[in-house]
């Protein structure tokens, strides 16, 4: 195992859980977080031989997230991945926005895991990066409507991730990237999704690794760019 460090935040399952094997893989040290115990996370440390270490957070509690800080010194951290996030119910039409559905998916996808990031990049070291689980479901270019809810809620990361890097990243050489991972087989995207896992995850993992210099950038799974 090598001395690079990363921190999961939601990994419980499906693209979190990926990521996290894909890393000890890869020869990081994991901190991968779940918010209720997830048996699967638990199997895969104990499969890790040390490589993975479980930490409870709850992205939109920042005590939690804040707590995270203490796994890794200040400087020492290679990767944040973002992936915590919902898609709420569907299916979202206008006539069905309230003050309190909108509020709650874009607290949760959007807000909250920009303040986590905010909140752990002292943990970054130069050229590390934060990856942002986003998707193409909020590109206004890209886009045949429907699943506002989410949809809104991505868009808004998005921006808000521009706002972090130049505003905070940037100067810290740290990269900030918004990743589409696809339509990937998950709880979230079901069983007709086009990918596996393994898949959006290995490809993700190496789109991080190419980036050589600090910049944000929304890039799908496979290196395409993503039209914004």
């Amino acid at each position: 195992m090598s001395d690079k460090t990363a921190i999961i935040i939601g990994a419980s399952r499906g693209i979190g859980l990926g990521f996290a094997k894909h890393l000890v893989d890869r020869g990081y040290r994991v901190i991968a977080t779940e918010r209720s115990r997830s048996d699967d996370l638990h199997a895969a440390a104990e499969a890790s031989d040390g490589a993975i270490t479980i930490a409870n957070c709850d992205v939109t509690d920042m005590a939690s997230v804040k707590a995270l800080g203490d796994h890794v010194e200040a400087g020492a951290l290679d990767l944040l991945i973002m992936n915590a996030g919902i898609m709420g119910e569907r299916p979202q039409p206008l006539d069905a926005l309230t003050r309190e559905n909108v509020a709650d998916i874009v607290h949760t996808n959007a807000t909250a895991p920009i303040q986590a990031a905010l909140t752990l990049l002292p943990q970054l070291k130069e050229g590390g990066t934060i990856a942002m689980l986003t998707s193409k479901m909020g590109s206004i270019d890209d886009s045949s409507g429907g699943v506002n809810l989410y949809r809104v809620s991505k868009a808004a990361q998005n921006i808000f991730a521009r706002s972090l890097f130049e505003e905070h990243a940037k100067d810290r050489g740290v990269g900030v990237l918004s990743l589409h991972p696809g339509w990937v087989q998950t709880d979230m995207g079901g069983p007709n999704a086009l990918i596996d896992v393994d898949t959006s995850v290995s490809g993700m993992l190496d789109v991080i690794e190419s980036e050589s210099e600090p910049r944000h950038v929304f890039l799908a799974y496979d290196g395409s760019p993503v039209p914004w």
